[in-house]
């Protein structure tokens, strides 16, 4: 799933590319992926773009209208950038592209999005704020005024395992399952820690790992066509996706944890004492 610098690196993409442009086509060939119908996606065509933003995991444009093109490209979405947009008609139900956007001066985009369960979320919005994920994003941990302080406050009382706690995007914005695995190694806590049991020193450490983390994977994702930033995050990654490589810090063989849709990975001699966490999936501690 594309999370903050994933998210951030397209944005910084798109804002160097398209502001400025009109927009001449927005179609969408994945109806169950368009999460709104007033105003119409059709408003966005002959409007200018004038801005290109981030709200969590949410990529916004928004247009000399008025109207904002909105969109969360889920676990499985992605944006194919074209210098020259491509003319072939889109037949819905025969391709991956949820939705088609050109620009006057020949360039464009399409939306992916791979697998079955379809969960890519298109909106056409006057304010973002109108969008229901956008409208209850926590705080942004890279944004001014988020401090050591403001992270111990959000965490005080929850007696939430950390690694849910970080995933929350009503409480942190931007980060999901990879990030949260790379915060928590370089952290070196346990996925499963209570967030109301952490003591000063471990929400220091953790705030410290958040922030550094997301900023050298933003650093990491800079300046990178959309084709290159996945490729990007996996060399970066420590811990997630890496189940059975060694950790790069201690040597210990990485581990996982499966849920029913995904799951986390871990090093045990950094973050669990040795300890082995016991996998949902089997119901039976890992060997």
């Amino acid at each position: 799933m594309p999370e903050m610098p994933e998210v951030e690196g397209l944005v910084e993409y798109l804002r160097g590319r398209v502001t400025g442009l009109r927009i001449e086509k927005a179609t969408v060939s994945a109806i169950n992926a368009l999460k709104t119908y007033d105003p119409p996606l059709t408003a966005l065509i002959g409007t200018h773009v004038t801005a290109v933003d981030r709200h969590g995991k949410f990529l916004d444009i928004a247009t000399d209208s008025g109207v904002h093109l909105v969109f969360h490209l889920a676990k499985a979405g992605w944006l194919r950038w074209y210098d020259a947009l491509p003319s072939t008609i889109i037949k819905p139900g025969k391709t991956p592209i949820a939705l088609r956007v050109g620009f006057d001066d020949g360039s464009g985009f399409d939306l992916t999005e791979a697998g079955t369960k379809k969960s890519l979320a298109v909106y056409a919005v006057r304010s973002p704020d109108e969008v229901p994920g956008v409208a209850r994003l926590g705080p942004d941990p890279l944004s001014e005024g988020f401090d050591r302080e403001t992270f111990g406050a959000l965490l005080a009382g929850r007696r939430t395992q950390i690694k849910g706690v970080l995933r929350d995007q009503s409480i942190i914005a931007g980060v999901g399952n990879a990030y949260s695995d790379e915060i928590l190694h370089a952290a070196k806590m346990s996925p499963y820690a209570l967030a109301a049991t952490l003591s000063d020193d471990e929400v220091d450490r953790l705030f410290t790992a958040m922030t550094t983390t997301l900023a050298e994977a933003i650093d990491e994702a800079r300046g990178k066509p959309p084709a290159e930033l996945k490729d990007a995050k996996r060399r970066g990654m420590r811990v997630h996706g890496r189940r059975g490589e060694a950790c790069p810090v201690c040597g210990d063989e990485v581990r996982s944890v499966f849920f029913a849709d995904n799951s986390l990975e871990y090093c045990p001699t950094c973050q669990t004492g040795g300890k082995l966490l016991a996998d949902r999936r089997l119901s039976r501690l890992l060997k």
